[in-house]
């Protein structure tokens, strides 16, 4: 059977698509870090360039007004030469404002000038700082940023007398040209890798999907329920001889494992069968034992309503002697459930009848709505809450009061039981494991009591689970339609 054959995507294809997925990450990763390189460097060269020019500008202007005690109504005079020498030998207009913001002098026209006063949220943010404030925007006239940086010029008594504005522009952008070349040669040079790598890995793949095709091929002439498989003759000294060798142990090993389940299939079933058979007849004798010892205890033969109580504790036993005998039925019917009879019958009464059984233990019922009429089976539905109880009573905390809780909720088209006890609890390794047949965490008993309890609940497309937590208790619950089919 031919690879191209197979839905999906083929080796061959996933190895080029892996290739050319390596080469196209490598390029957006290299690209990017080339950009964020290239634009970290721009923006680090602009920020030099312009503290190195600030620090130019306010050194020249210092020097000037530092021969006498200049006040800031001296500066267009004391400046009035050198702003220009200073502007010119920087190459970078200046404009000087009082503390208050308003225009003094400039090396520019004064009509040239957009600002002839400072706003004063500037100014305010200026006098607070000795150091350089900056603000940035962009000017779409030069298509550039524009840094916009003010600085306080000081007397030779260090006192403040003027605001110094010059206005600083650069283009970031200037970075993108060498990214644009590098991106051409990169795509350039991964292309042709690109090539090469597609025609070095058409021939591996090409090979190495030969290979395992003729190995496929032989591989589906080989059925389990042949009698007698045969090995797979493989005579080439490759990486899949191992694996065909493999393939040889692992068929005499079926053949063995054949030969040896044979003889013991039907031993096991009829074990298994009798497993059931003894812990589901085991299972109603318990509530049986608890109802005669629960009567003797409280018998008193001057109770004037002795002859009611006799009347249920007959109609309690024979309910379980009734369950016995449908469930020794059903066993001796090669373990099959007791056929199902529905009835139409009020899901909270008949749970009070199956609680009423364990009289001698805290067993608390509640429910969501006063009456929730169902229609299945009720042994099926004894059955499962006596199990869930019995679990319960065998899990209790011999250092605390055992307390068993019975919930039922109608949830719109669904009904939900929980059983929750507040005993030794399950471990967390075992709660996986709890419905499987002959599975138990207790010490005693054969572990098919919760086996039998999903089966009977998936009889009525039903759900069952559980949460544990050790020391602390368990909780079932048991999830089913409540329109259930008659």
């Amino acid at each position: 059977m031919p690879f191209t054959k197979y839905k999906g995507y083929s080796l061959r294809n996933k190895v080029f698509g892996g290739f050319m997925l390596i080469c196209l990450v490598s390029i957006i990763i290299s690209s990017g870090l080339f950009y964020y390189i290239l634009k970290n460097n721009a923006i680090e060269q602009s920020r030099t360039d312009l503290q190195r020019k600030s620090e130019s500008l306010l050194s020249a202007l210092d020097y000037s007004v530092s021969h006498t005690r200049v006040q800031t109504t001296d500066l267009p005079k004391i400046l009035a030469n050198d702003i220009f020498e200073i502007a010119d030998i920087n190459n970078q207009d200046i404009i000087i404002y009082d503390l208050a913001g308003n225009f003094l002098i400039s090396n520019k026209d004064v009509n040239l000038i957009a600002e002839k006063k400072i706003p004063i949220n500037i100014v305010n943010s200026v006098l607070k700082t000795d150091k350089r404030v900056d603000f940035q925007k962009y000017d779409e006239k030069t298509d550039s940023n524009l840094t916009s940086s003010y600085m306080i010029l000081k007397n030779n008594m260090l006192e403040p007398i003027g605001i110094v504005y010059f206005p600083y522009y650069h283009n970031d952008g200037s970075y993108f040209e060498v990214f644009n070349k590098y991106v051409n040669y990169m795509f350039i040079v991964n292309l042709i890798i690109i090539g090469l790598g597609i025609w070095l890995s058409w021939i591996i793949s090409n090979n190495l999907t030969k290979a395992l095709s003729k190995f496929s091929n032989i591989i589906t002439k080989i059925t389990l329920l042949d009698e007698d498989p045969k090995p797979i003759k493989y005579h080439q000294n490759d990486e899949l001889k191992p694996l065909v060798k493999a393939y040889n142990r692992m068929i005499l090993q079926i053949k063995d494992q054949k030969e040896r389940l044979s003889f013991k299939e039907k031993e096991v079933a009829w074990r298994e069968m009798a497993k059931q058979v003894a812990h589901e007849v085991k299972n109603p004798l318990t509530p049986m034992k608890l109802t005669i010892q629960n009567f003797e205890r409280k018998f008193d033969p001057t109770d004037p309503n002795i002859r009611d109580k006799v009347k249920n504790l007959s109609r309690t036993m024979v309910d379980q002697i009734d369950l016995i005998t449908a469930v020794a039925n059903a066993f001796s019917q090669f373990a099959q459930l007791p056929e199902k009879n529905n009835e139409l019958f009020d899901l909270n009464d008949e749970i009070r009848n199956i609680i009423n059984v364990f009289s001698d233990e805290r067993i608390y019922f509640h429910s969501n709505k006063i009456s929730i009429m169902v229609e299945m089976d009720k042994i099926y539905l004894s059955r499962i809450i006596t199990n869930l109880i019995t679990n319960a009573r065998q899990a209790r905390n011999t250092d605390i009061e055992s307390i068993i809780n019975v919930n039922v909720e109608q949830r719109q088209k669904r009904i939900i039981i929980e059983v929750e006890d507040n005993g030794v609890g399950i471990p967390e390794e075992m709660c996986d494991r709890i419905f499987e047949p002959n599975f138990t965490s207790k010490t005693s008993g054969t572990g098919l009591g919760l086996t039998m309890v999903r089966k009977m609940v998936e009889e009525y497309k039903g759900e069952i689970s559980v949460k544990s937590e050790v020391d602390k208790g368990s909780t079932f619950t048991i999830s089913f339609p409540s329109n259930l089919p008659s």
